[in-house]
């Protein structure tokens, strides 16, 4: 694992300092591939746009947003996503785990993980949900954490070369450490 590398909870100020970093990370994992919802080659002011509209939300407690970095660099990043309705405030969705290519094969997207869903738990979630693109890497990550795989659907989104592919949908209960929300 990257020991050097700090991961921190990212208030709406702080992504607005950050944008330029979290744009690259954007760029760099659209780039390498991976279906997060952008196609290919993703303009850097769409990213830097991007993360900017997420800092509306942050500051609204409706994301809670975790930034690993080294170096004044932001290598990787993971997002909660939390309902509005009263009857699913029990649960949120796991959103854009990115690790820049560079500091892939570390740890590191694991590290993020574990910090999102030990935040979850202390925030009184008890199910968290996620859709990954089917027999990406990002599936073993997801296996080996022991998320369960509840099926596939089919042509759900495109890659960002624009090929149409299969999403898979994952779901994990958690322990509430202490129900604040």
């Amino acid at each position: 694992m990257t020991t050097d590398v700090i991961v921190t909870h990212v208030d709406a100020d702080e992504l607005h300092a950050r944008v330029e970093q979290l744009a690259d990370l954007l760029v760099d994992t659209v780039d390498g591939g991976a279906s997060i919802g952008f196609l290919a080659p993703l303009d850097r002011a769409e990213a830097r746009a991007w993360w900017k509209e997420r800092a509306t939300g942050v500051a609204a407690g409706r994301l809670a947003v975790w930034a690993a970095h080294a170096g004044g660099r932001v290598l990787g990043t993971v997002t909660l996503a939390f309902p509005d309705k009263p009857n699913s405030r029990h649960r949120a969705e796991l959103v854009k785990l990115m690790v820049h290519r560079d500091a892939r094969g570390r740890g590191l997207g694991r590290r993020l993980l574990t910090t999102a869903e030990a935040a979850a738990a202390t925030a009184g979630i008890t199910l968290l949900h996620l859709d990954t693109e089917t027999d990406s890497p990002a599936e073993r990550l997801y296996d080996a954490a022991g998320w369960t795989r509840i099926g596939a659907i089919p042509d759900y989104a495109a890659a960002p070369d624009g090929v149409l592919r299969p999403t898979s949908i994952y779901f994990k209960k958690l322990t509430p450490a202490a129900p604040t929300r």
